[in-house]
């Protein structure tokens, strides 16, 4: 392993976080302003925006959706975080709600602190060649592949750049294992960082499709409203609903995975929404689905949580 001296491990701690000052708070910001004063100068699609109303309906759905898609995603990371530990000769790991432990030592235990997020990406890949494909007409299906897609992006790429630069992070541990010094940790770090953008800006796209008709995204003013009402603001008030999967725990492993997975791809989406262009709409596609049914399916993955993952599901 590289040995790095104080001044090479600052320079390693700064290029990375001023990338990621660049990606997650300078980026959002600046395509959102000019988004904004792009918005204004242009009077595009003023008649109609008037008239369109907010579904409430698909809101509500989408933070549902979103609700079950962060618990599931979360919960393939943690079980694919434990799988191979359990194949492991000499490791006894057990499943929690929120997270996972193992007793026992062996070499491999630390790259099997990657295979979490690994599975949380592949996760999103498989979703994201679903909906290019097509696949689900109806409305809830989409949303529910979208938000997949968003929660396993979003859940294992900032962990790279964790990783980079905490060795005591899961990959960080994986990391370690291959013997990445500062450069190669760096260098995965950036691109990690540099993928956040285009996958956001992508989702938003599709998105921005499950409009019912084109005067919802017809101009750059209305775009930005359908997004932030189909997707940002259901996000946001989803992490109230997903705070009870999570509990008890500490309050920053609690509150502030939500809340971060959230704002990194949806500052993006929001702010980008008024410059994607050319979208269509799914007109006469099927609508949202039942609310009832989604809100169900949230509660019974709560009661799965908390009565049978809390207490811990030993594999071994």
């Amino acid at each position: 392993m590289i040995e790095l001296s104080s001044d090479s491990t600052v320079t390693h701690v700064q290029v990375i976080g001023i990338a990621a000052a660049l990606v997650l708070v300078a980026g959002p910001l600046l395509l959102g302003l000019s988004g904004l004063i792009r918005t204004h100068r242009t009077s595009e699609g003023a008649t109609v925006e008037s008239a369109t109303r907010w579904n409430w309906k698909l809101t509500i759905t989408s933070a549902l959706i979103y609700t079950l898609a962060f618990n599931l995603t979360f919960f393939v990371q943690e079980f694919f975080l434990v799988l191979p530990k359990a194949f492991t000769p000499g490791l006894r790991p057990t499943l929690f709600h929120n997270n996972h432990s193992w007793e026992g030592e062996s070499p491999l235990a630390s790259l099997f602190q990657g295979t979490g997020a690994l599975a949380t990406f592949v996760t999103a890949i498989i979703c994201v060649l679903l909906l290019r494909r097509g696949l689900g007409c109806s409305t809830a299906v989409r949303l529910f592949l979208i938000w997949m897609a968003y929660c396993g992006f979003f859940m294992a790429l900032p962990q790279v750049v964790i990783g980079a630069l905490s060795s005591g992070s899961d990959v960080g541990m994986a990391m370690d294992y291959f013997h990445l010094g500062a450069m190669a940790k760096t260098v995965a770090a950036l691109v990690a960082l540099a993928a956040i953008p285009p996958i956001a800006l992508w989702l938003a796209r599709a998105l921005l499709s499950l409009a019912e008709d084109t005067t919802q995204i017809a101009s750059a003013r209305a775009r930005t409203r359908f997004l932030f009402r189909a997707a940002t603001l259901p996000a946001l008030l989803a992490i109230l609903l997903i705070v009870p999967f999570r509990m008890p725990r500490e309050l920053v492993e609690v509150v502030v995975l939500p809340v971060v997975v959230t704002l990194i791809g949806t500052a993006w989406m929001q702010a980008g929404a008024s410059r994607i262009g050319g979208v269509k709409a799914e007109e006469g596609g099927s609508g949202a689905g039942s609310i009832a049914w989604l809100l169900c399916a949230v509660l019974l993955l709560l009661l799965v949580f908390q009565l049978l993952l809390r207490p811990g599901i030993r594999f071994y």
